[in-house]
């Protein structure tokens, strides 16, 4: 019960974390520097609390549709894991239960596998699947994360200017007042 509640009031303070606002002890900046990169704030921060709600909705916001089946894809991996290792879990917990307090009308319910392993392998293996499957939790938020933090970048890129009117220009140069020649380089935007 103690461990519900510690990972209720965990998920209640990640909760604040991931949607609390990102400036809220930020001293206060100047209005127009503020008012310009207002639009660029907004699109990031909309496209990161749509991942954080639902993932992939955030790339859908920044019209990345490619990537949403990528963003499921590697969300399932640790969700399958999970899956796995809590099944062994309950099958190898039984077992290990079964053998230890020596009930033997249910030994027969024993998976086949498990059965001609000795308690201390049964406990072992017990122990393996839990923390596999803990893993596979901690796995979960960092892809969950990760898929918050692609949101975000590409939210920050959406405005940014790329268009082929940035071009650099090498030309020979030679000056009157001085003896000799060089290199001119000009950076136009």
């Amino acid at each position: 019960m103690k461990a519900c509640k510690s990972n209720i009031v965990f998920f209640i303070f990640l909760s604040f974390v991931v949607f609390s606002p990102t400036n809220t002890f930020a001293q206060s900046e100047n209005k127009a520097v503020q008012d310009s990169s207002k639009k660029v704030r907004s699109i990031a921060s909309k496209a990161a609390l749509r991942s954080a709600i639902l993932p992939g909705l955030g790339q859908a916001y920044n019209k990345k549709y490619w990537k949403i089946p990528l963003v499921y894809g590697v969300l399932a991996i640790p969700v399958a894991t999970f899956k796995y290792n809590s099944d062994w879990y309950t099958k190898t917990r039984y077992a290990y239960t079964v053998r230890a307090t020596s009930d033997t009308a249910n030994y027969k319910n024993i998976a086949r596998e498990l059965q001609p392993l000795s308690n201390d392998a049964l406990r072992t293996y017990r122990n393996t699947f839990r923390k596999n499957m803990d893993f596979s939790v901690l796995g979960l938020l960092l892809a969950w994360g990760l898929n918050i933090v692609d949101a975000t970048v590409d939210g920050h890129l959406r405005t940014f200017n790329i268009s082929d009117d940035l071009t650099m220009s090498i030309q020979p140069s030679m000056k009157n007042f001085q003896q000799g020649y060089g290199l001119s380089a000009t950076l136009h935007f």
